[in-house]
Parts: C-alpha cells; structure tokens; sequence
C-alpha cells in the first residue's frame, strides 16, 4: 500500500500532471490533445503521462492508429481513503473545539 500511495501522491505533485487528471475526467484524449494547452513538446507529455500510467492514474488503449489515454478514477480511491481518516481526525478535532467554545460561551452568559 505505501508503494501505491507514493506513487500516487508523487504523480499527483505536479500542476501539470493533476491537470492532464482533470482533462481525462471529461473522457479519453491522445497525446496531442493533452499536449494542446501546455507549451510544453509532446515527449515531455509523455513523460508526464508515463508517470501517471506507473501511478496507475491513466491507461492507455489502442484504437486503431489513436492511443487514447483513459483517467482510471480507482487508483485514486485508495488515496482517498488514506486521507478520510485525517478527515475523521481533524472533524473530531473541530468538534472538541465547537464543544470548548461552547463551554466557554456558556461560562461567560453566566458570569454576566
């Protein structure tokens, strides 16, 4: 699992591959169509989408002569979970808090 959330979190580190994850969320798209809004060449996409594809965040088809490229959304999903429970962790936190600030709000309506 770790192997897995570090090559996930590595691949998600960089704003342009995150973008690449956003695009693919609409449906598949080539190397060129990745490429177009990036000044960046195709073979630098293509090291990015390499790292992706090692992430298991993107496969690639054949579809005749067309590579597309495909987001695969259950790789993030054991991410997703690592980080629900910091989630459950800083929702406990923010309670105990909301519990405090109460007390305290309770204290201070008595001592007026």
């Amino acid at each position: 699992m770790a192997e897995t959330l570090d090559a996930t979190f590595a691949a998600l580190a960089d704003p342009t591959r995150r973008a690449i994850l956003a695009r693919l969320r609409s449906g598949e798209a080539t190397v060129t169509e990745l490429a177009a809004p990036f000044d960046m060449s195709q073979p630098a996409i293509s090291k990015h989408l390499k790292v992706l594809e090692r992430a298991g965040l993107i496969s690639r088809g054949r579809d005749r002569q067309r590579r597309p490229c495909r987001l695969e959304a259950d790789a993030l999903k054991e991410a997703t979970d690592w980080l629900e429970g910091y989630r459950d962790f800083w929702e406990n936190r923010y309670q105990q808090l909301d519990a405090l600030l109460a007390e305290l709000n309770e204290k201070d309506a008595r001592d007026e």
